[in-house]
């Protein structure tokens, strides 16, 4: 039996038990709970068993008796045992724990495992899996504070402490222990815990064995609501449950949790509740019995009795009780032995489900100065009356410092103490608090008092690999970490700490809610002075601060604040000088002083640095500087003279001379040259007061000025070719900077202005790259291709290859960097002279390559060089190599004249030669420049070798490096001593140096080849200039030597060399051809001379350098120039020239050569003849944008181009080219520009062609407005305009399509205004608010025309404060406006934004929740106006009239004021109107006057601005037309005769009148008419009111007007109205409804309706319409939800199922649809199956995959191949879907089928019928066949 009542909770048929049998069940379940709950004692179980209802009263009685010896007092710790059933409030709530307050004070808690086995069952599945469940909630998701529980006691154990702490448990198995299934009775009040969740409700485990409880779903819904836990009820949430029905004796129970019910419930005795049973959280009836000091004794349920303590009783009436008064208890606690009952008499406890009231957080720890004693009781304590009027209760320990101290006398009542509140005991409604100094005085009570960064004293109570635990006060424990122990880790902490040792820590970390304490016990972090950073906000730049590392890496440093706050310190910011592993110089956990520097609080990023700006070094100078900190002194690129104030390891300290000496600014040692030896050499020369003329200011920020004196990065700045921000770089650009930092993976290279870049290591050099440190150094000065940009992410890659940056001609760039080198040593030299004192630096001074010097050997070394002194040579080192001992063998202390070769001041070393071939005297030979040399290598310095030439043995240097780049040689290509080279000398004079000046020749391959673009690079190969015989007009042949773009070197002889210019090679050159390139290297030419020129050789670097110059033929190929006449076209002179340029017209095409594209100046250079060069600006390059993109893609040089002039100066050496044509900026014309300003909310800034600029409007950006109209555009962005006019130099643009392609006719969505005339009343027009003011919001529709708009016009809402105007109307917001009227005269434009005028939404949103204006009363308003205001334009015409015509026309508006006029709004407008009289003013006011007895006094408005009335837009009502177009027939006619008016005219007047009225009243009677009105449709609904069309209609017509409440109020009239047996009207209106909050209203809205139309209709059909309607809406997440709910409260419907299936088809989701019909299969009647599967094919034929429909059809005519039903919906589907072959495979398959013979009939006939449509007299043949066939067989079998 017990087996079947597990299997069937739910009833079903079963016999009832007889009486014998009884007993077995209850035993059985009693054994059972033996096991569970050992601890219960056996006699308590055999008298539970044994137990009837003739022997209960019996035993109550004797513990009745027992009851009356219990002392009333208060509970305490000592009274608790285990197995003790208590009413508790939870107080706090962990993830672990629930924190239970119990009576008197007392606390206990609730592990997560005692909450119920359903709860624990999942937590333990959890820990298993290892992952989250879905279902499985947190305690704070179930539970809050301040809920009342019923909890069992499970033990009471004392802690390491000596305290004593209570574990309790909710688990409804023990709580509910003494209940068992036949004690269940209805009305009873459970605690219960949910177990699961169900369809149609929830079980919950009320802990009574072999009894399943029930919770509908409907009983929990207010429920659910009022706690806000979420939709639905969560397994392990605790209730009180009342029970409702008790079936089957016990076994199967309804509950409900309804809030009212379990409110009321009472105990009684009819519930059958016993001593064993009674559970705490009971309201009972008492009746008091005794009243005691200390609290009172009750009885209850007739024959119990209880106590009730002091703190219990009711304090409003305290202990006013009187014997035998009856009234409400809550039992607070039942003890399992003795049987107490305790109960509380506290209002707050009388209502079960109601929650105690609870302390405000700012009152806990509270000091209260004067606090009263109400009451001393003297073994437990005080209660004392606070300063706010609350109760609060003092235990006898709190009272005094010490038991001895304690004096009662002074605790009488009335006396006041000072106390502090120290905790809140819920379950008591009462304070405690305690009067002991210490705890008064103390700082920290909770952890709400501790903030981080106070220092707080603390005990060691526990040690361990964590860290350290440390006790602040009784109540607050926090952890030391490792970590912070000490300044330093300790390995072994507890050699150094004990436990019970006081410690003195700072907070890091404090988290109340959590109980969490950090602290630290560094002491420099405890001992610091500085702020305390506990949040991002606070980390203002500038602040300096205590932090500890918790991180070194390569990247740089981690920093840790206090709160968790931490920031990073980069790799630059670690150190003055650079740390090149931060790990190494950084530990984990040390405690560092830094600044900030940077911080962004929302991404909660810090920047940090070690480098303090505070040097106290310097503090006295920088004093007088303090006030001028913040300011920037000096710009970028600005040179001045310093002088040196101290030497520093990383550079130099300087003081600025212009300003004497007030401004300090550095020069780091690796700015003070270009080449990093000259920097070593300087730092190491230059002492304090030296003064450094000429030296570049590189960055300053107001508080730090740096220097430079890298001299290629000044000449960069001063010839402007550098970028000063990010937007100016391109692609292609060659820049020079200096290596910023050297990483593994690539170079980073900073410029001047600050702009950074990455040059990768595939990019660093022409050479395999192993290791990036040995190509670069920091510091060093490099010249960098740009390779491509990042915009996004402002990044630059750059390219250092020497083959890309390097300009061509390398012979001149090695000699420009050699020349530059010795130029810098020459100024150390004068600096080291001008010192003056005879000292090693100034014998430095005096040594020279080449000197000759007597020496004296001193040693021989191993390596063979042999070290010498001299006279001269006095604390030098000088040495000589073996290789320059030459063949001597010369012994220690031998004399010996030397060379020297090299002087290394840097070292002091001096290298000498004593070769003979150096040192013999030669005769003197004249040495010319650019003559080539052989050479032997003498030494080998760093940045130069010097060299021997063979002819004379005179000395030179030659560079080592070609380029700045060209920094890393392997092995094999190194210079070697005695190596023999070519040398190409440079300069032939020996000067202070000493050497000769060469480079190496034509001997040494390049490294790298490149085709060089520049005219000077022929120079390389060209020899010394040779005087020449050859005159003007001379014919030569000559060997093309080269080709270059722009012109061909001729080797005429062996050393005469001519040049042939582009221009010079065809008569006729074809436009876009390359002239150069029609020659080639080798090929024979004859040429004619037409003149010399000097040549300058191209400056690569900006280094100065000597200019050389040579005459050279010039020669032209052209025929026409070989057979006629030549005039000289090049003169040496250079104003030849200028006078060329003059002959040029401007208009003139000329034929031109590109030579480059500029990129830093942005232009394109030509080339027109050898002597004649031009520019052609970037904006004159082209029309097409994609062109002027990328100039320097589109022209190739070399390449022949046409060319207008547009300018001729003769005081520049270039033409003013344009490949467009001159153009004439006139109106209408469509010209190139580029963006230079873009200013928000007006347009765009364009500079044109020949420097002209123009403005473009927001309004002619685009064909389109857009939300951010000037979002595509920046600043150097190429555009097309179209030139709108151009008067008085200023110029108006559009970019509109319309305007730049007319004939793409493309669609023109916001057509442009120009003039008032464009704007038509009526018309919606799109513009961008341009202000908010009082008068209203000025609306831009062009740019020159404002419309306005009045605040009542701009939203259907009342607005009081006009900043929300303002917050939702910025300027610059695009929207659509209605134009409601134009005044041309004033240019006046009224303009609307209200919903109903323009379609579009409201501008303030619904959800501010504003009053909404009455729109119905507006459009009076309005309509009601505009009448006054066409009879005062009249009353205006008929000025002339006399005053008694006045008053008569005046007449008229006496039925217009009427309220009975329905389009009247009960407001009187008065215009300003300064001509009117007095005379019309005293109409007004009689018209005023003129009103019907009881009607309100009208609202006069004064309108102070008016736009004049067109008068045909004046709004007239269908209803009324004809009636006003009679009243303005009587206007114009009768009015002015009114006076004269006879006795018949007046009757006729009369009935004219009377038939107006039959008319209006046969208007109304029309059964066509449409209802125009509300009133027509109440007239409507009255007639017909169980009509839902008329309703809807109704519903309808206040929505067009947005009148959304008053469509809800219809429809809810509706719903009454309607007879409740018309459902389907009734369901129209739900739906409808529905339909309405859905559109209109919001989720919460829309669920109350649901809810509601739920209750009142077939549920089924309001939750297919809500689907429809999320459906329809595309609110696909909320239909999805819904028909979830759906599947589980209607899983027995089909239909429910195959709409769900048609939704998720319609969203694609076939995988899903396949998965639901297995689960519908599963909920289904086995009999539905077959038809489910059937329709769910045809969906799938309709919305999803036909292959998987034909299966399913396939496997159900597989299962059922009798199903004909199922065979003809199958052959329709595939008649209309499939193939023909496929349709009569499934015929043929019928026809063969064993079926019915009037079935195959049936089929027979629908094939013939396909057959005779689709197919052919064959196949209808072979139908009727078959046919017969089967007709035959069917007779044979018949026969046999």
């Amino acid at each position: 039996m017990a087996s079947m009542e597990e299997n069937f909770p739910r009833g079903g048929i079963q016999k009832k038990p007889t009486e014998g049998k009884t007993p077995n069940p209850k035993l059985e379940r009693d054994n059972l709970f033996d096991i569970h709950h050992e601890e219960q004692s056996q006699k308590r179980k055999r008298s539970q068993r044994d137990q009837g209802k003739q022997k209960k009263f019996k035993s109550d009685k004797t513990a009745a008796a027992k009851d009356n010896v219990v002392n009333i007092e208060p509970l305490t710790i000592e009274a608790l045992c285990e197995g003790m059933l208590l009413l508790g409030c939870i107080k706090e709530v962990s993830d672990y724990e629930l924190v239970i307050s119990l009576p008197n004070g007392l606390s206990g808690f609730v592990p997560v495992t005692q909450i119920s086995d359903a709860y624990s069952k999942m937590l333990s599945q959890q820990v298993a899996q290892g992952e989250l469940l879905e279902d499985l909630n947190s305690l704070s998701d179930m539970y809050s504070p301040g809920t009342l529980v019923r909890c069992i006691v499970t033990s009471v154990e004392k802690r390491a402490d000596g305290r004593r702490s209570i574990k309790l448990s909710i688990d409804p198995k023990k709580v509910n222990k003494g209940l068992n299934a036949s004690a269940l009775a209805s009305g009873m009040l459970l605690s219960g815990i949910v177990s699961s969740v169900e369809d149609h409700g929830y079980l919950i485990d009320i802990g009574v064995s072999g009894t399943h409880a029930f919770l509908p779903r409907q009983k929990a819904q207010n429920y659910i609501k009022a706690v806000k836990k979420g939709p639905d009820l969560k397994i392990g949430q605790n209730l009180n449950c009342v029970i409702v029905e008790v079936k089957n004796e016990g076994r199967v129970v309804r509950l409900s949790v309804d809030r009212s019910e379990v409110a009321a419930s009472l105990a009684t005795e009819q519930q059958n509740w016993t001593l064993s049973n009674l559970l705490p959280g009971l309201v009972v009836k008492a009746r008091v019995q005794k009243v005691a000091p200390l609290g009172i004794k009750v009885s209850f349920l007739s024959s119990f009795t209880g106590i009730v303590d002091f703190m219990h009783v009711d304090p409003e009436k305290s202990m006013n009780y009187s014997p035998d008064q009856v009234m409400k208890a809550c039992i607070l606690s039942i003890h399992p032995t003795s049987k107490v009952v305790r109960l509380t008499l506290r209002q707050a406890f009388l209502h079960p489900g109601g929650s105690p009231n609870q302390l405000s957080n700012d009152r806990m720890g509270a000091v209260v100065e004067e606090s009263t004693v109400k009451a001393f009781y003297k073994p437990f304590g005080a209660v004392f009356e606070l300063d706010d009027g609350t109760l609060a209760f003092a235990r006898l320990k709190h009272l005094s410092k010490s038991r001895k101290s304690f004096k009662p006398g002074t605790f009488k009542t009335g006396c006041k103490h000072k106390c502090r509140i120290i905790d809140y005991s819920l379950m008591d409604e009462m304070c405690i608090v305690s009067l002991k100094y210490q705890i008064i005085e103390a700082r920290f009570l909770q952890y709400q008092d501790i903030h981080t960064g106070d220092v707080v004293q603390g005990k060691v109570f526990a040690l361990k690999p964590i860290g350290m635990q440390v006790k602040v006060t009784d109540g607050i424990k926090g952890l030391v970490p490792s970590l912070h122990i000490a300044d330093v880790m300790l390995k072994q902490p507890e050699k150094k700490y004990n436990i019970g040792d006081e410690v003195r820590c700072r907070v890091l970390e404090c988290n109340p809610a959590g109980k969490k304490l950090i602290l630290t016990l560094k002491k420099s972090l405890v001992q610091s002075k500085l702020p305390v950073l506990s949040n991002y906000e606070d980390a203002k730049p500038g602040l300096i601060t205590h932090g500890f590392v918790v991180c070194a890496r390569e990247f740089g440093c981690i920093v840790k604040f206090y709160n968790d706050v931490k920031g990073l310190v980069p790799k630059n910011e670690l150190s003055s000088e650079p740390i090149s592993c931060p790990d190494k110089v950084f530990h984990e956990g040390q405690v560092v002083k830094v600044m900030v520097l940077k911080c962004e609080p929302q991404q909660e990023r810090l920047l940090l640095s070690f480098r303090l700006s505070s040097k106290p070094a310097l503090e006295d100078k920088k004093e007088c500087t303090s006030k001028k900190k913040q300011e920037v002194k000096y710009q970028i690129g600005e040179m001045v003279d310093v002088k040196v104030l101290k030497k520093k390891d990383n550079g130099l300290e300087v003081s600025v001379l212009e300003d004497e000496g007030n401004v300090i600014a550095s020069i780091p040692t690796v700015h003070l040259s270009d080449f990093v030896g000259n920097c070593k050499l300087l730092w190491h020369c230059l002492q304090e007061g030296d003064v450094l003329p000429r030296v570049m200011c590189l960055s300053d920020n107001g508080e730090h000025i740096i220097l430079s004196r890298k001299s290629a990065v000044i000449s960069a700045v001063q010839e402007e070719q550098v970028v000063r921000r990010f937007s100016e770089i391109q692609p292609g650009m060659l820049l020079t900077g200096y290596v910023r930092n050297v990483m593994p993976f690539g170079v980073f290279v900073e410029f001047p202005f600050g702009v950074t870049g990455l040059a990768p290591k595939v990019s660093m050099s022409d050479k395999f790259v192993t290791d990036t440190k040995d190509h670069f150094v920091v510091g060093q000065t490099v010249i960098a291709k740009v390779m491509s940009i990042d915009e996004e992410k402002q990044r630059v890659l750059l390219n250092l290859k020497v083959s890309e940056c390097s300009l061509g001609d390398s012979a001149a760039e090695s000699f420009a960097l050699l020349n530059q080198y010795f130029k810098e040593i020459k100024e150390i030299r004068n600096l080291l002279r001008r010192r003056g004192e005879p000292s090693m630096a100034q014998g430095l001074c005096e040594l020279v390559p080449g000197k000759e010097l007597q020496l004296v050997m001193q040693d021989v070394k191993e390596d063979g060089s042999a070290l010498f002194s001299g006279s001269h040579v006095t604390g030098l080192t000088v040495t000589a190599t073996r290789y320059h001992l030459g063949d001597k063998n010369i012994v220690p202390g031998e004399k010996t004249k030397a060379l020297v070769l090299h002087v290394d001041a840097l070292t002091s070393k001096v290298y000498v030669s004593l070769r003979e071939e150096l040192l013999k005297q030669r005769a003197k030979q004249r040495l010319t420049e650019n003559s080539q040399h052989s050479a032997i290598v003498q030494h080998i310095a760093e940045e130069f070798a010097i060299v021997s030439l063979l002819e004379t043995g005179q000395l030179a240097a030659i560079p080592i490096a070609s380029h700045f780049n060209d920094t890393f040689r392997f092995d094999s290509e190194k210079l070697k001593v005695g190596q023999t080279i070519s040398a190409t000398l440079k300069v032939v004079k020996v000067n202070d140096h000493g050497v000769l000046l060469a480079v190496q020749g034509p001997a040494k391959k390049n490294v790298f080849v490149r085709v060089r673009n520049e005219s000077e690079a022929a120079l390389e190969e060209m020899l010394a200039a040779v005087k020449h015989s050859l005159s003007l007009g001379d014919i030569v042949t000559g060997t093309v030597k080269s080709v270059k773009p722009t012109h061909v070197t001729v080797a005429i002889d062996d050393k005469l060399t001519g040049s042939i210019h582009a221009s010079r090679i065809l008569d006729e050159v074809p436009i876009g051809s390359f002239p150069t390139y029609t020659l080639k290297a080798g090929q024979k030419v004859t040429a004619r001379v037409i003149g010399g020129r000097d040549v300058n050789t191209h400056r690569y670097l900006p280094i100065t350098h000597p200019h050389f110059t040579r005459s050279i033929p010039e020669l032209s190929i052209r025929p026409s120039e070989i057979e006629g006449k030549v005039t000289a076209t090049l003169n040496l002179k250079e104003d030849g020239a200028f006078k060329k340029l003059g002959l040029y017209n401007v208009g003139q095409t000329v034929t031109c050569f590109v030579k480059k594209y500029n990129i830093l100046k942005n232009w394109l250079e030509v080339e027109v003849a050898p002597d004649i060069r031009g520019r052609v600006p970037h904006l004159l390059l082209s029309l097409n944008t994609k062109v002027l993109k990328h100039p320097e893609k589109s022209f190739k040089n070399g390449q022949a181009i046409s060319a207008t002039v547009t300018r001729t100066d003769v005081t520049e050496t270039n033409l003013c080219l344009s490949l467009t044509g001159i153009q004439s900026l006139e109106q209408g014309t469509i010209t190139v520009g580029m963006v230079t300003k873009v200013t928000p909310h007006i347009g765009l800034t364009v500079v044109l062609p020949r420097g002209k600029t123009g403005k473009v409007s927001i309004f002619h950006l685009n064909d389109t407005y857009m939300e951010n109209p000037l979002g595509d555009f920046k600043v150097g962005k190429i555009v097309r305009c179209y030139i709108l006019s151009n008067e008085n130099g200023k110029i108006q643009l559009s970019l509109r399509q319309s305007r730049l392609n007319p004939k793409s006719k493309s669609k023109v969505e916001d057509v442009e205004i120009t003039c008032i005339k464009d704007v038509k009343k009526g018309q919606l027009v799109r513009g961008y608010v341009k202000s908010v003011t009082p008068a209203g919001v000025f609306f831009g529709l062009s740019t020159s025309l404002l419309g306005r708009i009045l605040f009542q016009n701009v939203s259907p809402y009342f607005v009081q404060k006009h900043s929300l105007y303002e917050k939702y109307l910025p300027e610059g917001k695009l929207l659509t406006a209605k134009v409601l009227r134009v005044n041309g005269k004033e240019k006046h434009i009224e303009l609307s934004l209200l919903p109903e005028d323009t379609g579009m939404p409201s501008v303030l949103p619904e959800s501010l929740g504003l009053p909404r204006n009455d729109a119905e009363k507006e459009k009076r308003k309005a309509d009601d106006r505009e009448k006054r205001e066409e009879l005062k334009l009249k009353t205006k015409r008929r000025r002339g009239n006399s005053e008694s015509e006045q008053l008569q026309e005046a007449k008229p508006k006496k039925r217009k004021i009427c309220p009975a006029d329905e389009n009247d709004s009960g407001i009187e407008v008065y215009y300003r109107e300064e001509e009117e009289d007095d005379q019309e003013e005293e109409t007004a006011k009689k018209k005023s006057k003129i009103r019907r007895p009881g009607e309100a006094p009208r609202l006069q408005v004064s309108m102070g601005f008016t736009w004049d009335e067109d008068m045909n837009a004046v709004d007239i009502p269908v209803l009324n037309q004809k009636e006003e177009s009679s009243e303005s027939e009587e206007e114009e006619d009768a009015q002015s005769k009114l006076k004269k008016q006879t006795k018949k005219e007046k009757e006729l007047e009369k009935q004219k009148k009377e038939k107006e009225l039959c008319k209006l009243e046969a208007a109304l009677m029309d059964p066509s008419r449409q209802p125009q009105s509300a009133d027509d449709f109440d007239r409507l609904v009255l007639s017909s009111p169980n009509s839902s069309i008329l309703w809807l209609q109704y519903m309808a017509f206040h929505l067009q007007a947005t009148e959304i409440e008053k469509a809800r109020a219809v429809a809810e009239r509706a719903l009454k109205t309607i007879c409740f047996r018309e459902e389907q009207e009734k369901l129209n209106i739900w739906v409808a409804l529905l339909n309405l909050e859905n559109m209109y209203g919001t989720e919460e809205t829309l669920m109350k309706v649901f809810e509601r139309a739920v209750q009142y209709n077939e549920p089924l059909k309001v939750f297919q319409h809500l689907c429809d309607i999320y459906a329809n809406s595309e609110k696909y997440k909320q239909a999805e939800d819904l028909y979830q709910t759906m599947l589980k409260r209607f899983r027995q419907e089909k239909s429910v199922w195959l709409k769900y299936a048609t939704f998720l088809l319609k969203q694609g989701q076939t995988e899903a649809t396949h998965r639901l019909l297995e689960r519908s299969l599963k909920a289904l009647p086995t009999k539905e199956h077959v038809d489910v599967i059937s329709r769910f094919a045809q969906l799938e034929f309709r919305f999803g995959d036909p292959e998987h429909a034909k299966a399913l059809f396939e496997s159900t005519l597989n299962s059922y191949p009798k199903r004909t039903d199922i065979w003809s919906i199958y052959m329709d589907i595939m008649i209309k879907h499939g193939s023909q072959k496929e349709v009569r495979d499934i015929f043929e398959r019928v026809i063969h089928l064993s079926l019915a013979p009037k079935k195959m009939k049936f089929f027979f006939k629908r094939y013939l019928d396909y057959e005779k449509k689709f197919g052919t007299t064959e196949s209808v043949l072979a139908v009727k066949r078959a046919a017969l066939e089967y007709v035959e067989t069917k007779s044979s079998l018949a026969d046999t």
